[in-house]
């Protein structure tokens, strides 16, 4: 790791259990300021259960239960004093299938900082998260269409624009591109890039080629625990570990 990149985020010895079944163990792991970091495994191993913990999207979960310490910026995001709605507004999340509002483009992008009380003049608001989202220049004339006359992929994108209007430091995407055709997937990747100057993003991934080709650094996870975690390069070229190499070549399970 060089010594210009800040973590900005630092999981300690996290324990995440359902109904008293633990999904994921005793991880630690650093996440780097404007970084693209990728968190992969076998379904079921707990990269999404992880990953909603670092913007306290389990608390809506039933029974879910958390111990070790997440902290942002240094700040403990389950000290009882911390607001779980700054955490969610500091930290945004793109889910796995495009989930817009069945209201017009504009009041999708326009809805969060409307209600949060955002400063600002909104139109400039929503269009410079659509533009970030590079997805401007289809939707500029039909902005008072619903968003669910929009592709899948243009969808999507209107989940990351919505995510960006509330200006958050980091982002958080669970297999942002697992419903969409290649060509989307390919301009969801080509975003990522441009979105890291500025924020830092963790994704959660199934298609390891995505990982290898968008991600500064990768976590690989087997039954919720963290067996290994490096910058990208020497997690796909030279895995320390022998079960990380048997995944990432596809010889696993």
């Amino acid at each position: 790791m060089s010594s210009q990149e800040n973590i900005i985020l630092s999981i300690d010895d996290a324990c995440i259990s359902y109904g008293g079944k633990l999904a994921v163990r005793n991880v630690s792991l650093p996440i780097y300021e404007k970084k693209i970091t990728a968190i992969i495994g076998p379904s079921g191993c707990g990269k999404s259960t992880l990953l909603r913990s670092l913007n306290r999207m389990n608390d809506f979960i039933h029974g879910c239960e958390q111990s070790g310490r997440i902290s942002f910026r240094g700040e403990d995001l389950y000290d009882p004093g911390t607001d779980p709605v700054e955490v969610r507004l500091r930290i945004g999340m793109v889910f796995q299938r495009p989930n817009p509002f069945p209201k017009s483009i504009y009041r999708n992008v326009a809805w969060g900082p409307g209600i949060n009380g955002l400063d600002g003049d909104l139109d400039d608001r929503v269009e410079k998260a659509l533009r970030q989202a590079a997805l401007w220049d289809e939707v500029k004339d039909r902005l008072q269409e619903s968003a669910l006359t929009l592709s899948g992929g243009q969808q999507q994108r209107l989940c990351i624009a919505r995510t960006l209007a509330m200006e958050p430091e980091m982002i958080l995407m669970d297999e942002p591109c697992s419903a969409l055709d290649p060509v989307s997937t390919a301009r969801i990747e080509d975003l990522l890039f441009e979105l890291k100057e500025n924020y830092t993003i963790v994704i959660v991934t199934h298609n390891m080629q995505q990982a290898a080709r968008v991600s500064q650094h990768t976590a690989f996870l087997e039954n919720g625990v963290l067996v290994e975690y490096g910058d990208t390069d020497q997690v796909f070229t030279n895995p320390s570990n022998k079960r990380t190499e048997e995944y990432v070549t596809g010889r696993f399970g």
